[in-house]
């Protein structure tokens, strides 16, 4: 389990995130959803250890950051670096052994093109790929379907499911509320730096209609009646 209490994050004088407090549980897939600035990349990069902040976050069993397979929105491959030589990277950076990276290779992607090369969608296939080679405990995933074909995105749906069977902790976010309803236990609603609501399945339109009054439709509409 993580439990986030009384995270707050500021960069210099600007505040981002105030007074988060969530809990994750194994076997649970939580969605964090927003608009753009509200802080949802900034939380999960403090959540993997990528940044500092105040609070805390306790998790039960190893050292989170050490568990933990991060897919960020930015994704950075080393120049002349192969799709192959990227998956051992990670391997290496884990002590895992990995015979054969070929037969890990569910998206079929071209292993030994250099990855700088690859397309948006396939850069985001290699990253994921390489997070499940190192068995993780936690994943966080970050708009992990922007960008990727039909066919990928359902496969990314097989793969976070799958996840949640093996009693992993998943925390994903998305603007596309259709893969959230598949794929979540638990909605949370972070706009300007705190959780306005969290909700469960099955009560997941309450916030996406929350979101939709504060939509810029509605802002056109009093601008122009």
């Amino acid at each position: 389990m993580i439990n986030i209490q009384s995270l707050c994050k500021s960069y210099g004088k600007h505040k981002v995130l105030y007074n988060i407090n969530l809990i994750f549980k194994k076997g649970e897939v939580n969605g964090i959803v927003g608009e753009n600035g509200a802080g949802k990349s900034t939380l999960f990069k403090c959540m993997a250890g990528l940044e500092s902040f105040e609070g805390s976050i306790a998790y039960t069993g190893n050292i989170l950051k050490n568990v933990t397979g991060y897919l960020p929105t930015e994704l950075f491959f080393f120049s002349k670096m192969t799709g192959y030589e990227y998956l051992q990277l990670l391997c290496n950076a884990r002590d895992i052994k990995e015979k054969n990276l070929y037969t890990s290779n569910i998206f079929d992607l071209p292993l030994n093109e250099y990855a700088e090369n690859y397309s948006t969608g396939m850069k985001k296939k290699l990253a994921l790929t390489g997070l499940l080679i190192q068995k993780n405990e936690v994943f966080i995933l970050d708009e992990p379907f922007n960008g990727v074909d039909i066919h990928s995105n359902i496969i990314i749906q097989e793969i976070i499911l799958k996840l949640k069977e093996l009693k992993k902790i998943v925390v994903m976010s998305s603007h596309i509320f259709s893969t959230l309803n598949q794929s979540c236990d638990h909605l949370h609603y972070l706009k300007d730096g705190t959780i306005k609501s969290s909700v469960i399945k099955g009560e997941f339109e309450l916030i996406e209609n929350e979101m939709k009054g504060s939509s810029i439709g509605n802002k056109l509409v009093e601008l122009m009646d």
